[in-house]
C-alpha cells in the first residue's frame, strides 16, 4: 500500500535493530518524523494533503474555525499529549514541560517517541489540546469536510473512524512503555476501538518503518521483521 495512503489514517516490544539511535528530544523526533513521512503527504486527522509544511485545505474540504494561519501549515501531534504524559511525572509538578524534559529521563524518551506522533493541521492540533479522546454526539462540521469533532466545554475530541483503532493501540503502547495510567473510562473505550477498527496493513508498515529507527515496535499492532530495516551507515 503507498505511504500517501498509510498517511491517511495516518512496553514492551521486542527489540529491532536499528541503522540509528532512536530521537532523545522531541526536537530531534520532529526533524526524523519529517523525514519518516516525507514519501506521503496527508495528515493524520482530517485526511488533507500537504507539502512541506503546507496544508493544501481544498484537498479535504476543510474550512477554519478560528485561526487560517495555524490551519495552513502542518504540525506534530502527540496522540497521547505531552501534558499527559508530564502530569503524571513529578518532574511536572516541579517546572512544568520544560523542567521535565530538561531533568526526567523517561518524560524525555516518551515526548521524542516517534510511534506517538503524527502529522495534524495545526488548527486541529491547537484545538484538540489536551483532551482525551471519546464518542461524541455531535457531527462533524466544526472544520468543513474534516471529520474530526472537537467539544471545547466537555473537553474530549472525536477523531475520524479510519484512526481511531491507531490511536487505541498507541494509548496501550505509551501506557506499558512508559508506565502511564489509564482510566476506566479511557481503557474501556480504547478496547472498543481496537476491536472495531483492526490494525491494517498501513498501520503495520508503519510499525516496521519506526521500529527500524526506534530499535523496537508496537507490539499491540503486530511483529516487525529487522531483516527489512536498512543497513546502518558506514
Amino acid at each position: 500500500m503507498p505511504w500517501r495512503c498509510i498517511a491517511l489514517l495516518l512496553a514492551l516490544a521486542l527489540p529491532v535493530t536499528s541503522p540509528a539511535a532512536p530521537p532523545r528530544t522531541f526536537a530531534e523526533a520532529k526533524k526524523v518524523a519529517w523525514q519518516l513521512y516525507a514519501r506521503q503527504s496527508v495528515e493524520f486527522y482530517c485526511g488533507c494533503r500537504y507539502s512541506g509544511k503546507q496544508v493544501d485545505l481544498a484537498s479535504c474540504g476543510y474550512v477554519p474555525r478560528k485561526n487560517p494561519q495555524r490551519a495552513a501549515r502542518i504540525e506534530w501531534e502527540h496522540i497521547v499529549p505531552a501534558w499527559v504524559i508530564g502530569h503524571q511525572r513529578r518532574c511536572w509538578q516541579q517546572g512544568g514541560r520544560r523542567n521535565c524534559a530538561s531533568n526526567d529521563r523517561i518524560y524525555r524518551r516518551a515526548e521524542a517517541d516517534l510511534f506517538n506522533l503524527v502529522p495534524s493541521v495545526g488548527e486541529v492540533n491547537g484545538d484538540r489540546s489536551n483532551y482525551s479522546f471519546a464518542w461524541l454526539p455531535q457531527q462533524p462540521g466544526q472544520y468543513g469536510a474534516c471529520p474530526m469533532v472537537v467539544d471545547f466545554k466537555a473537553r474530549k475530541a472525536m477523531p475520524r473512524a479510519k484512526v481511531r483503532g491507531m490511536i487505541a493501540r498507541t494509548y496501550f503502547y505509551m501506557s506499558e512503555r512508559y508506565g502511564l495510567r489509564l482510566s476506566k473510562q479511557d481503557r474501556r473505550l480504547f478496547e472498543a476501538w481496537h476491536k472495531q477498527y483492526p490494525v491494517q496493513d498501513w498501520e503495520r508498515q508503519r510499525n516496521q518503518r519506526l521500529a527500524c529507527v526506534m530499535g523496537w515496535h508496537n507490539p499491540h499492532v503486530g511483529p516487525t521483521d529487522a531483516r527489512r530495516c536498512p543497513a546502518p551507515r558506514p
